[in-house]
């Protein structure tokens, strides 16, 4: 199963603070806007989104149909599809995505922890 580039995505009380403290590991701004509350951050092949005020916990990432540096991939499997096969295969769907439409669109799932897993594609 392809589920693209992974990321980590955590919630942050400052996110000036944050992105000042992720700098200092080496991290650099890769896209976001912080006057829209979120950075995506990069050093090397490990990619963050800081987030603040926009969900209550951290959250693992997967982007289909894109690498790690946000660029389309030619070929990838479109989220509707991997949605359907861990239907399949027994993972409940916490939000699902209309499997009839094209293009962006997302679903959750969690794993037996809690832990919230988005699957996010942006075409």
């Amino acid at each position: 199963m392809k589920l693209g580039a992974f990321s980590v995505s955590l919630t942050v009380k400052d996110l000036q603070a944050s992105k000042e403290f992720y700098e200092k590991l080496g991290f650099s701004s890769l896209g976001g806007n912080v006057e829209h509350n979120y950075l995506i951050m990069k050093n090397e092949n490990c990619i963050i989104g800081l987030f603040q005020g926009m969900f209550d916990k951290n959250i693992l990432t997967f982007n289909p149909g894109w690498n790690e540096n946000a660029e389309n991939i030619d070929s990838f499997t479109d989220v509707r599809a991997l949605q359907k096969e861990l239907k399949e295969k027994g993972i409940k769907i916490m939000k699902e995505v209309d499997e009839s439409t094209e293009g962006p669109a997302y679903f959750t799932v969690e794993d037996p922890d809690g832990n919230a897993i988005l699957v996010d594609q942006h075409r």
